[in-house]
């Protein structure tokens, strides 16, 4: 199972999730909400953000195994961050695989956790032989920067309505997902 250190040295464990880890990561999903979107997404979209419609969302993804999210969790097993993807959804991806979600609890970030969630889910593309990934993000999410730190080229932009707000979102690739792999 791999490991990494935060910056407070407590080692955070990387695995693939399973459906009993749907309420944990419904949890983190929500609250991640809340903080990153918290002035670009309204306020009572987010406010009705819920656990348990989020959970059931979990419970489903999980269980169709159309899809692979990996978890980070500290050694008392507390779920601090998961990414999810799979085989990219376009019609004629010019991006094999996409990643569907990346959240992390607020406290967590800029830790390092993410760039290992990132790289865990592209092993498991190069095992699948997918070698090129996309994530879609809203334009005005603070992660816009931590996806072109780690490479990312901006190749889309659309107009998407979220709770009867229209936002833009921009897409993010990497062609070459061999980028990840240690030297």
């Amino acid at each position: 199972m791999p490991t990494g250190q935060d910056k407070n040295s407590d080692p955070i464990l990387f695995r693939r999730a399973d459906l009993k880890d749907a309420s944990a990561i419904a949890k983190v999903h929500v609250d991640s909400w809340r903080t990153t979107y918290a002035g670009i997404v309204s306020d009572d979209y987010l406010a009705n953000l819920s656990y348990d419609k989020r959970e059931k969302t979990w419970q489903d993804v999980l269980s169709k195994h159309e899809s692979l999210t990996f978890v980070a969790e500290t050694t008392d097993r507390k779920i601090v961050g998961f990414v999810s993807g799979g085989r990219s959804r376009m019609e004629e991806p010019a991006y094999l695989g996409e990643m569907f979600a990346i959240y992390l609890l607020k406290e967590f970030q800029g830790q390092g956790i993410g760039k290992r969630l990132v790289q865990t889910l592209v092993g498991w593309f190069l095992d699948q032989d997918i070698d090129s990934m996309m994530v879609w993000v809203l334009r005005k999410n603070p992660a816009c920067r931590f996806y072109e730190m780690l490479g990312g080229r901006k190749i889309a932009e659309k107009k998407i309505d979220l709770g009867g707000q229209i936002l833009n979102e921009c897409a993010f690739g990497w062609k070459d997902l061999r980028v990840f792999l240690p030297n």
